[in-house]
């Protein structure tokens, strides 16, 4: 038996004595969790200035290094949202739905862990941490892997977490990490079925591709944003170019950031120059359609077929002329991932159709897609961002890391 199954086994029969833990053991547990990463943050410092020195070794890009990248007010704020986890509501054994049938059986369908949920994420220690905290609170046991850029960090914070909530009566092996770097164990964790009851990716496309593509587990495909905004004929030019700035500049390097610009032919010439001159003054990469290119504004470059589809996770944009509400959200809803996408307008009616027609996780109407986040949605922590339909969509908090299961009570009735 391999130490990839050793590990699945350990874990199934932690996430069932886990389940069975009360409330107030899981809420403890949390609140020790977090007390853990902040009285350790040394620690956990040391190790990722391993990852980082090995990052910038490899030459990996500006924005992999910001979300690779711990401090101790970054530790302070990854404890936090474990720790607000406490006093989130439990959803285990919550009540969906009931009722008496006619044969007198009282049904009832209520909130259940999923079990084993396995993790394989690239370089972001903090979703170790959310991670975990959510898989105790939902009383799911986790295996988690983190990517080789981040190995240190995630595998010292796992160790941290693990031992913390083991000493608060969580179950021994409900939070693991698989410590090779080789692609064969991910290969091997992507194949358990009857082990793993699901499998979240969390980076790129080409890691979640692969997942989507080779497992043979339950899979919830998360992440990959290749977000727009639309700045229709209505827009106000002042909203447009702060939403613009947020959505691309604040931090590129995430799933939510904005990689297309759409902009109506009918106020292209008055708002697409601004706007193209703030994102360069920022420091972003602008890659324009003719009309665009059309415009002479200083600093744009020709845009391929490829940019249209591509999430660059970087300070670059591409930049089309469209015409009309139409066109836009055809455009969008051929390239777009069906992550964030977000319409800038003061045209209700046009405000309406953006909202109903966007097939995405989150639309928003004159507001960045940079709140497509958990903690923003109120959620608390996240395990990630489904842009898939099935079983959870957008930002996956408590629920989405929960199963129901119908229970019946009766007095000896049988089926005629």
């Amino acid at each position: 038996m391999t130490e990839i199954t050793q590990l699945a086994l350990r874990a199934r029969d932690a996430s069932r004595a886990l389940a069975k833990t009360s409330s107030a053991v899981r809420d403890t547990a949390l609140r020790a969790m977090a007390a853990a990463l902040v009285a350790h943050t040394d620690r956990i410092l040391a190790a990722n200035a391993l990852d980082m020195e090995a990052a910038r070794e490899a030459g990996t890009p500006g924005p992999l290094l910001d979300r690779l990248m711990l401090d101790e007010d970054r530790i302070v704020a990854i404890a936090g949202s474990v720790d607000a986890l406490a006093l989130q509501a439990d959803p285990i054994g919550e009540v969906v739905s009931g009722h008496r049938m006619p044969n007198g059986i009282w049904l009832q369908q209520v909130r259940v862990p999923l079990g084993v949920v396995a993790m394989i994420y690239e370089a972001r220690p903090n979703v170790t941490a959310d991670a975990a905290a959510l898989c105790v609170k939902t009383g799911n046991a986790a295996i988690l892997r983190g990517g080789s850029l981040a190995i240190h960090s995630c595998l010292t914070i796992s160790d941290i977490l693990s031992e913390a909530a083991t000493a608060s009566g969580i179950p021994e092996h409900a939070i693991q990490s698989i410590t090779s770097v080789d692609r064969a164990a991910t290969d091997e964790l992507m194949r358990l079925h009857g082990l793993i009851d699901v499998l979240i990716p969390r980076g790129g496309a080409g890691l979640i591709r692969n997942v989507v593509a080779n497992a043979t587990v339950p899979v919830i495909e998360t992440g990959v944003g290749n977000c727009h905004i639309y700045v229709h004929s209505a827009a106000q030019l002042d909203m447009a170019v702060s939403i613009v700035l947020n959505a691309k500049c604040q931090r590129p390097g995430v799933c939510n950031s904005a990689e297309s610009l759409l902009v109506d032919e009918s106020v292209c010439e008055a708002y697409l120059p601004p706007i193209l001159r703030a994102l360069t003054a920022a420091g972003v990469e602008v890659r324009g359609d003719e009309r665009t290119l059309s415009l002479d504004v200083e600093g744009v470059v020709p845009a391929t077929e490829d940019d249209w589809g591509t999430e660059y996770l970087d300070l670059k944009i591409s930049v089309a002329v469209v015409a009309g509400l139409d066109e836009a959200i055809a455009h969008v809803n051929r390239y777009g991932t069906r992550h964030s996408e977000a319409i800038v307008t003061e045209d209700y009616d046009a405000a309406r159709r953006f909202l109903d027609e966007v097939d995405a996780a989150a639309v928003y109407v004159n507001a960045s897609t940079r709140f497509t986040d958990g903690g923003e949605f109120g959620l608390g922590a996240e395990i990630g961002i489904s842009t898939q339909k099935l079983h959870a969509r957008g930002p996956m908090g408590l629920t989405a890391l929960t199963s129901t299961k119908f229970l019946a009570m009766g007095n000896g009735q049988v089926r005629p």
